[in-house]
């Protein structure tokens, strides 16, 4: 069983920045994140491939978010720019241990417990 620990949220006025870690207990496969907003739907965000070779994003943050992991550390990185009001949610890392890149929550057998995240305008 792996565990995944998130960290980074916070209050940020529109336009700024953060960046989120998540830190697996072990070894995983595709790893990426999640958002849920207060009465929604939790909703894919990024994912990247063990390698990193690939890499997808909805496209409500392609070019302003960042994902990246780091094998030896066993990390997984989420770098927000440019961030919006209707960013505003709090963030789930999540990885597994298929080899599928997966952009349902379905699809992953781990998960953070969140950190939140909150674009002020």
């Amino acid at each position: 069983q792996v565990q995944l620990v998130e960290s980074g949220g916070g209050l940020v006025q529109a336009g700024g920045s953060l960046r989120l870690s998540c830190a697996a207990s072990g070894r995983t496969s595709a790893m990426g994140w999640f958002r849920q907003a207060p009465g929604k739907e939790r909703e894919f965000v990024a994912a990247i491939s063990r390698g990193g070779g690939r890499i997808y994003y909805v496209d409500s943050v392609r070019g302003r978010f960042t994902i990246s992991r780091d094998n030896d550390k066993n990390t997984v990185s989420l770098q927000m720019n440019s961030l919006k009001p209707e960013d505003t949610a709090v963030y789930y890392c999540a990885a597994h241990d298929g080899l599928s890149v997966g952009r349902s929550p379905i699809q992953y057998d781990y998960w953070g417990q969140g950190t939140q995240v909150t674009v002020s305008s």
